[in-house]
């Protein structure tokens, strides 16, 4: 997958993470998962954007790492969502599919770009 491809995914992603979490209601829990899952879902684009401006290939691996660990923390704050009974599942499958994909895309090309 192309850079300007991946750019695109995880920002139409965080767009779709923001749209969850204005759903979640206005509880405790509700506000802090929204919190969490926006925090995350919109640091995947930020993160992998940056890491596309790297100035070096440790700086470029090491910002690929964080854009893996908030799409796996993502991923976490989703099945909170679900378990906690906030939002059906069957709404969320696309959304988490879609989370699991780019976290698995960010780790390949990290692992890569290490070796």
């Amino acid at each position: 997958m192309k850079s300007a491809e991946l750019k695109l995914r995880t920002k139409q992603l965080a767009l779709r993470i923001l749209k969850v979490a204005d759903q979640l209601p206005k509880t405790v829990s509700g506000r802090t998962l929204a919190n969490q899952i926006a925090r995350s879902g919109t640091s995947i684009a930020a993160n992998y954007r940056s890491a596309c401006k790297g100035r070096s290939k440790p700086e470029f691996i090491a910002k690929l790492g964080i854009a893996e660990e908030e799409a796996d923390e993502t991923q976490f704050w989703i099945e909170m969502i679900v378990e906690a009974g906030l939002i059906p599942e069957s709404k969320l499958q696309a959304l988490l599919q879609e989370t699991k994909e780019i976290t698995a895309i960010i780790a390949a090309s990290r692992k890569t770009a290490s070796r």
